[in-house]
């Protein structure tokens, strides 16, 4: 199963966040921007990461915002936030953060099966440093597609 798509609205490049929770916001304004979620998906994904820790950061650099799928997922939905300034999570191997990705997921088979793929893509030790260093929306789309099409072979 391919990964949600990435529309152009859904990706930001060299945001600044203060903290965790600022960038996770700008995970779910994405989602929203891009019409997977609704507005307030993006503080579900801060209650997640509140209640349960830093267990979205998944590997160096990147983490993997997520919450339920609920009233407020209009579609499945990725996004993708490269921050200038990496921030802290608290994860006791993985931080700082550079990369934020946001996922947006109507069925929890659809969670899983997401997960999966995206694990698969960031197998590839050069894809997370790559999406950090992009300079455009162009550029993170590129990596997401070559990367997933690797690790689909």
């Amino acid at each position: 199963m391919p990964l949600p798509p990435l529309p152009d609205s859904a990706v930001t490049v060299g945001a600044h966040a203060a903290d965790w929770r600022q960038a996770v916001e700008l995970a779910g304004e994405a989602l929203a921007r891009s019409g997977a979620t609704e507005q307030g998906y993006g503080q579900r994904m801060i209650q997640v990461i509140e209640e349960f820790g830093a267990y979205i950061v998944i590997a160096p650099g990147l983490a993997l915002a997520h919450a339920r799928p609920g009233p407020d997922v209009n579609s499945d939905g990725l996004s993708v936030v490269t921050l200038d300034e990496p921030v802290v999570f608290g994860h006791p191997h993985n931080d700082p953060v550079s990369v934020v990705i946001g996922l947006a997921v109507s069925t929890p088979e659809a969670h899983v099966t997401s997960v999966a793929e995206l694990a698969n893509v960031f197998n590839d030790p050069e894809s997370i440093p790559a999406l950090a260093a992009a300079t455009d929306v162009a550029d993170v789309q590129r990596i997401l597609t070559l990367t997933e099409e690797e690790a689909q072979r």
